[in-house]
């Protein structure tokens, strides 16, 4: 018996010592020796190959004779194999194949992230090609030398494909291929080849019957930097401003079309920006929380400066890698829809005897902005009613009219686009405005109509609130947010609660729980989906905020960042209780679900947070799909300035959200406006698939990370001691559960009320009231005004009741 189960254990022993970190630690070492040795070797041979080449003819890897007079740097071993690898193989171009063996060493070490399926595609592709063009081209230059600079495989191709199809046909055959690597490797190959045909005048002779609208898109492309004009989004706090470059076609007469240029993009690397030295005098710590001038002095030049993410030092940053790269190409104008739009614009304007002097089209990534000015002595209110109109006219969902235009003398109407185009977030963490973004928390939402990255900084907004029917991009909306901020920040900067009473959408960062998340102690999920626990966590962040609070007063400091700065310049005594504090996240999915089962227990404790707690850096995201006025309260809305409406069905939603109109009229997808104070922008949400998600997730989940998540303060929360240690059920009055619906109908937890609608007495009316209050459905008394209900409707009573039983 002993034996066979020694025989099962052996295949799991071998399973496990192939899956071993070490195993694959080791291996990967192996792959990244033995190209850097075949490096050398076949550098070596382009020196010695000529004198070696005589006594290693014919040999084989595997011959261990001695042979005398080897001059190849790396011995006998490494002449053989380079003469293998260059001459018997693919010549020059085997360095892309050495090179693919290497970036495989360094991913099996975890050193670095690479798809190995994709570097293997492109590095056997160039090997080949490399090797077919250099032997074509130089073949019979090297002849009569040591090494055939494309190797015996570049030589017979070369020569089979040129007895087959001659030269010039060879040539061109090289040439598409490499156009076809090029257009893969690069986004910027087609353009330059379409810019690169259009410049030739043989080209531009044979089309030159090209209609007049086609004719001039040609010309003002070819004039893009001549009519170059810059856009500027309109500043808001939070909210980064920068002009983008946009070129101007004249299509018509008095009509224009601008198309913004996306931003640069730029290879991402993965690196924290450099801190600069502050050279203002620093203020003098509270002798009773921080260390003398002289002490903090000597601990500075002794320790230097703090640095809060030494634990994980060798944390790295996400590659833009894991984010899917969809194949974009410049922004193409369907000039007939452009002019057709125009035109019904125009005319549905005239027949209501409205004529303008001017119109111009921004084209954006999903929608069209049409610019109009009317003539002198129209209202503007008479060309806001006939949104309808116009809407019907053009056939279009998502019709949306501003008037007037902030800041321009203008009548903006925008059209979505027959053939919208996919923002991804791979193109918004690639541009140039994110990497060089110097925001504390940089949420990158998405791109605007002028084709601007449009970015907000958290800290500063200080909460957002997100609104939106089911299926109009919330979820996609909140991954944007946290994968911005993943790409951005250190563990030891960040921490994440994530509340999900969907129990579905945060799942996937379970993974990173003991890099970036906080939870409560002896609280086994990371991702917080029970109701209680919701309450808790919230009454937590309440005293996390308070002794957070507590350590600023001590440290003489107004706000987080003031504090941290004090503590890595050595100013603050750990031993007084001060230590590093990271920014906190709390994003709450379906608020409304939340309020529906617990109510004010839920509302006031993130009432709170939003009023204080942005001075010690904690921040709130939430979101919902029922933005009712029961849900979306007035004190949430005064304490939740900036908001996010995706499309939402009917004006009173809308109005709930933005305070005014316009959540309605998108067309959904990621179609959203951002609000804060009195600016409404509207902007594409960047597109971040599941599947992007969990590879970001697994990359951060697989480095070394601290031994358990970021513990909240314990808390306990009241609600328990009013559950069935102080009320029993057996003991409850026969009339409890009609007087309960009554309370709840009525919103309003008065004795009176009770004794009036069921004829009883006061004594029993209190004594229902002290049980409803004992059961969580009321809070306790107020004097003379009645009491608090905590339910809000029946059926939230009927989950209780029947919790209760």
């Amino acid at each position: 018996m002993q034996h066979k189960k020694d025989k099962q254990q052996e295949p799991s022993a071998l399973k496990h010592f192939i899956k071993s970190d070490s195993t694959h630690f080791v291996l990967g070492l192996v792959f990244l020796m033995f190209s850097v040795y075949a490096t050398i070797a076949v550098v070596s041979f382009f020196f010695s190959g000529a004198a070696d080449q005589s006594r290693i003819e014919g040999l084989s890897l595997f011959h261990w004779g001695s042979i005398n007079g080897i001059e190849n740097w790396t011995g006998t071993r490494g002449a053989i194999l380079s003469n293998m690898l260059l001459n018997d193989g693919f010549g020059v171009a085997v360095i892309f194949l050495l090179l693919f063996l290497m970036f495989t060493g360094l991913r099996l070490m975890k050193a670095k992230y690479v798809s190995l399926l994709k570097y293997f595609i492109i590095c056997s592709v160039l090997t080949v090609w490399t090797s077919f063009a250099l032997s074509f081209f130089f073949g019979n230059f090297f002849q009569d030398t040591a090494v055939y600079i494309g190797g015996r495989h570049g030589l017979e191709l070369a020569k089979i494909v040129t007895l087959n199809l001659g030269v010039p046909g060879t040539f061109l055959v090289i040439l598409l291929v490499f156009i076809i690597i090029m257009t893969f490797v690069s986004s910027g190959t087609i353009p330059f080849i379409r810019k690169l045909f259009a410049s030739v005048p043989v080209v531009r002779k044979l089309f030159s019957f090209t209609p007049k609208s086609k004719k001039t898109k040609t010309e003002t492309q070819d004039s893009e930097q001549e009519d170059s004009d810059a856009i500027t989004v309109d500043s808001k706090p939070g909210v980064q401003e920068k002009p983008e470059a946009s070129y101007k076609p004249v299509v018509d007469d008095g009509f224009e079309i601008i198309i913004p240029k996306a931003d640069e993009e730029e290879t991402f690397f993965p690196v924290y920006p450099e801190k600069p030295e502050k050279e203002e005098p620093r203020p003098a710590p509270i002798p009773s929380s921080g260390y003398n001038e002289e002490e903090a002095d000597r601990l500075l030049q002794e320790l230097g400066v703090y640095d809060p993410t030494a634990d994980l030092s060798k944390y790295q940053l996400p590659p833009v890698d894991l984010l899917k790269k969809y194949s974009q190409t410049d922004t193409q104008v369907d000039m007939s829809e452009q002019n057709n739009n125009k035109n019904r614009i125009i005319q549905t304007l005239e027949n209501y005897g409205i004529k303008i002097k001017s119109i111009k089209a921004t084209v954006g990534p999903t929608v069209t902005l049409y610019e109009i000015v009317p003539e002198d002595g129209i209202r503007i209110a008479k060309i806001r009613n006939l949104e309808d109109d116009i809407a019907m006219n053009l056939a279009a969902l998502g019709i949306r009219i501003i008037a007037p235009m902030p800041g321009k003398g203008t009548i903006g109407i925008e059209v979505p686009n027959k053939d919208p185009q996919i923002v991804s977030m791979h193109s918004i963490i690639s541009s140039r405005k994110y990497q060089e973004a110097g925001y504390e928390l940089p949420i990158a939402l998405g791109r605007t109509i002028t084709n601007e990255v449009f970015m907000v900084d958290l800290a500063k907004l200080p909460h957002l609130l997100v609104a939106g029917a089911t299926g109009q991009g919330k979820s996609v909306g909140l991954n944007a947010a946290v994968t911005s901020l993943l790409y951005k920040k250190h563990p030891a900067e960040l921490k994440f609660v994530l509340i999900d009473p969907k129990m579905v959408e945060f799942t996937i960062y379970s993974a990173i729980e003991k890099h970036f998340l906080a939870k409560l102690p002896n609280v086994e999920k990371p991702i917080i989906t029970d109701f209680t626990k919701v309450i808790d966590t919230l009454n937590s962040l309440t005293e996390e905020m308070d002794s957070r609070y507590e350590l600023l007063e001590k440290a003489g400091s107004r706000n987080v960042k003031e504090y941290n700065e004090k503590f890595v310049n050595r100013r603050l005594n750990p031993q007084k209780g001060h230590k590093f504090m990271p920014y906190i996240v709390v994003i709450i999915d379906e608020f409304g679900d939340l309020i529906m089962t617990a109510g004010k227990e839920i509302e006031l404790p993130i009432a709170r947070i939003a009023q204080k707690a942005r001075a010690v850096g904690i921040h709130m995201i939430i979101a919902t799909q029922r933005p009712t006025t029961n849900i979306i309260t007035g004190t949430i809305k005064a304490n939740f300035p900036a908001r996010i409406a995706f499309r939402v069905i009917s004006t009173i939603d809308s109005r709930t959200i933005l305070d005014g109109q316009g959540a309605n009229q998108l067309i959904g997808r990621g179609d959203m406006l951002f609000f804060q104070g009195s600016d409404m922008v509207r902007v594409q949400c960047a597109f971040v698939d599941t599947p992007e998600v969990e590879r970001i997730s697994k990359f951060i989940g697989s480095q070394p990370a601290y031994p358990t998540a970021f513990i909240l303060p314990e808390y306990v929360g009241e609600h328990k001691d009013k559950s069935a240690d102080d009320f029993s059920m057996e003991d409850r009055d026969p009339m409890f559960e009609e007087v309960a619906q009554l309370i709840v109908a009525h919103q309003q937890g008065s004795t009176s009320l009770i004794q009036r609608k069921f004829s009883i007495g006061y004594n029993r009316a209190g004594r229902l009231m002290d049980q409803l209050e004992k059961a969580g459905i009321v809070g306790p008394t107020q004097g003379s005004k009645p009491r608090d209900v905590y339910v809000l409707d029946e059926y939230q009573l009927k989950q209780k009741l029947d919790a209760m039983k």
